[in-house]
């Protein structure tokens, strides 16, 4: 009996520290499953900067997209680079055809007119007649000079007129426009005077000048009220 109940006593604290044992390595495995998830996790969380848009390896998901971004663009400026080099060729040609209606100076063929005194002012029309087989126009003030034998300037520059509005006036071939050229009559106002041997005039917008015989007398080129002055251009011959 007593062989027995030793046996007995054996066999049951072998059986408790099986039990034991087997707690034991359950908790161990558990424990260790626990750490590993947060492990593996932590390495694909946003950088310490908090970029939501990195990836794992610290490089901004974006960076290969903007690469390509900027090959699209590069394409897309060749593009438009030739597109506006082909517009610029239409606006320059729109350019020209519009500037072609304007009367130039070798179109033209200039005239002085009768002085038409009034109030101690002298009054001369300057006409301008289209010469050539086509329609042009004029607009704003001419340019003039009054010229000795020599081709010398007397006195100063005229003046243009103030409150003249321009008016654009078409010409068709022998059509023409005139411009007041006025001062004030020397004998009245004691200007010094010069006598002119030709009258520069210069059209409208244009550089090359034409020359027409003065036959008028003196014109004051100096002192007091000795101002010439001009008007725009207004359709007819001023007379």
């Amino acid at each position: 009996m007593a062989n027995t109940s030793q046996s007995l006593r054996r066999a049951a604290l072998l059986v408790s520290a099986i039990a034991v044992l087997g707690l034991t390595t359950t908790a161990c495995g558990n424990g260790s499953g626990t750490v590993s998830s947060p492990q593996t996790e932590s390495g694909t969380a946003a950088p310490a900067g908090g970029d939501p848009s990195a990836d794992g390896s610290g490089t901004p998901a974006s960076a290969s997209s903007g690469t390509d971004t900027g090959t699209a663009t590069g394409s897309d400026s060749t593009s438009t680079s030739s597109g506006s080099s082909t517009s610029t060729s239409s606006s320059t040609g729109s350019g020209t055809t519009a500037s072609s209606t304007r009367c130039h100076t070798s179109e033209l063929r200039a005239t002085v007119g009768a002085n038409d005194p009034g109030a101690g002012q002298e009054n001369f029309p300057i006409v301008l007649t289209n010469a050539s087989g086509r329609t042009c126009t004029v607009r704003g003030y001419p340019g003039a000079a009054f010229l000795n034998a020599s081709g010398t300037q007397l006195g100063d520059d005229p003046q243009r007129e103030s409150g003249s509005a321009a008016t654009t006036v078409t010409l068709k071939p022998g059509q023409s426009a005139w411009a007041g050229l006025t001062f004030s009559n020397p004998e009245i106002s004691g200007a010094k005077t010069a006598t002119p041997s030709l009258l520069a005039v210069t059209p409208p917008d244009e550089q090359d000048t034409l020359h027409v015989k003065w036959t008028a007398g003196a014109v004051p080129v100096s002192g007091n009220s000795s101002s010439v002055r001009l008007t725009v251009f207004s359709a007819g011959t001023g007379s």
